[in-house]
């Protein structure tokens, strides 16, 4: 090396590392950092068609995959050493190496890149002469095919988690202390462990049942056994801030037991889970907020998946089954098919819980409100370009008034994923499939502003859709309600 290599050990102009490209026969790039989204003089030496050593930062792996070039550790001189050599010691390869470059380094230049942009506003100006009151007419869900699922990327969420549980807020990708934890997104995410546990995947870094133990400890550690409740949140300092969390939080913590009961393949999991809803569950009678009654609803379903019900189980079932029948009831007409006189969270979860619980009792009537409210609710759903468009949390959308387009939340998506593929597997319907899949898209883009809220490069999902952007918080609500759905059409 020492009589063919030179160090210049400066910055140095356009026109000398041109020069020093010219002359290379390897070029190596040991960035230390994977975010490294991008580097002229990697896309410079690709273009030329020389091979390259250099560590996986993001930009490499794009442009070096597929044998393009040579991928090795960070922080690893070895490992650069015996990328150089073996290059040296095959000049097939490497002949290969700066053909395929130079080929596809054509697609870079820009007369090429130039002819793209002049394609993209020929399409959209063509879509705004086809339908002039959508900038977005082109993601109609009858023009294009729905996309596929994209693959799974937990590292956001074991980013966000420690010892204690997953924490609650996060500021862009990076996880918030100053908010601490919460009972509602553990609970998110113990279920989502076990959903994962089925479908067979595993987190990139840390053992899944390492992930399910300390959201499922977190749950234990918030019920109080003295007065029967779930605490909701916690501070960093592992301090509860609080002596009962709300009827909802309580209601998700049932739900999450149920799950961990009626699907864990680990046994002191599976027991843990049990014995909770055993114990938390008497207190829901006293509970009024309609969705604790469905969330509740949820759980007691997949509870009865691996215990025979006990008789309070089964009169409580049916007590909070019969209460959204009769809210439904009393509330609906012709015009307004909901249980309440305001759409505002969670809300296809109502549905959801009636269309199980009526299938589960069974109970007719309760099955065909939860199916006819659910079809109300996704017409009201849908924006004139066709997309999935949730009831903005922003204003909400009151009986009589106008739903509220803004702030759109990704816990609605995922509601509407979920009981639109229960709709479709106790009706066999087409269509609940059809809205499965195009609330899932808004997550991807298929949405009013055309903006993906999945972080693909993260694995974590924007905290909403404003008005004029995707909000970057990649919180654990948001982020939980984009795993959840991927896992819930991954196994549909």
């Amino acid at each position: 090396m020492k009589d063919n290599v030179i160090f210049y050990n400066r910055f140095v102009s356009l026109e000398d590392l041109t020069e020093f490209i010219g002359a290379a026969d390897i070029y190596v790039t040991p960035y230390l950092n994977e975010a490294q989204i991008t580097s002229g003089t990697l896309a410079y030496v690709f273009g030329a068609g020389k091979p390259v050593v250099s560590t996986p930062y993001w930009h490499a792996q794009e442009l070096l995959a597929e044998g393009r070039g040579v991928l090795v550790p960070f922080r690893d001189p070895a490992g650069i050493a015996k990328g150089v050599n073996e290059l040296l010691e095959d000049p097939v390869r490497m002949e290969r190496i700066r053909r395929e470059s130079y080929e596809m380094g054509r697609e870079m230049i820009w007369p090429s890149i130039g002819k793209q942009y002049l394609k993209a506003f020929q399409r959209a100006r063509a879509d705004q002469k086809l339908n002039p009151r959508s900038a977005f007419a082109d993601w109609t869900v009858g023009k294009r095919p729905y996309q596929a699922l994209p693959p799974r990327r937990l590292d956001h969420i074991v980013r966000m988690s420690d010892g204690t549980g997953i924490f609650q807020h996060a500021i862009f990708n990076v996880p918030n202390f100053h908010e601490g934890y919460c009972t509602d997104d553990n609970a998110r995410a113990f279920i989502l462990c076990n959903l994962l546990d089925e479908l067979g995947a595993k987190p990139p870094s840390r053992d899944l049942k390492i992930l399910a133990t300390s959201y499922l400890s977190f749950l234990a550690a918030a019920y109080d056994y003295e007065i029967g409740r779930f605490r909701n949140f916690m501070s960093h300092g592992r301090q509860w801030l609080e002596s009962a969390g709300s009827e909802d939080s309580h209601g998700r913590a049932i739900w999450a037991a149920g799950v961990g009961a009626g699907r864990s393949r680990d046994e002191g999991h599976r027991r843990l889970s049990a014995q909770l809803l055993e114990r938390s569950f008497p207190v829901v009678w006293n509970f009024t907020s309609p969705r604790a009654w469905a969330f509740t609803l949820l759980g007691l379903h997949e509870y009865l998946r691996q215990y025979p019900a006990m008789r309070e189980i089964d009169l409580l079932r049916k007590e909070l089954t019969e209460r959204l029948v009769s809210r439904w009831k009393e509330t609906a007409t012709d015009e307004w098919s909901w249980f309440e006189a305001s759409l505002t969270y969670d809300n296809a979860r109502l549905s959801q819980a009636l269309i199980l619980s009526g299938q589960g009792m069974p109970d007719t009537e309760a099955f065909e409100i939860g199916i006819k409210s659910l079809r109300w609710l996704a017409d009201r759903q849908i924006a004139t370009s066709g997309c999935f468009r949730p009831i903005g949390s922003n204003g909400f959308y009151e009986r009589g008034g106008e739903s509220a387009q803004f702030d759109q939340q990704p816990v609605e998506a995922q509601a509407m994923v979920a009981a639109s593929l229960e709709a479709y597997r106790a009706t066999k319907d087409e269509y609940w499939m059809t809205e499965a899949k195009r609330a899932f898209e808004w997550f991807l883009g298929r949405n009013d502003l055309g903006l993906s809220l999945y972080d693909f490069a993260t694995g974590g999902c924007g905290d909403g859709l404003h008005p004029d952007r995707v909000n970057e918080n990649q919180g654990a609500e948001s982020t939980l309600a984009f795993h959840l759905a991927l896992a819930e059409m991954s196994g549909s």
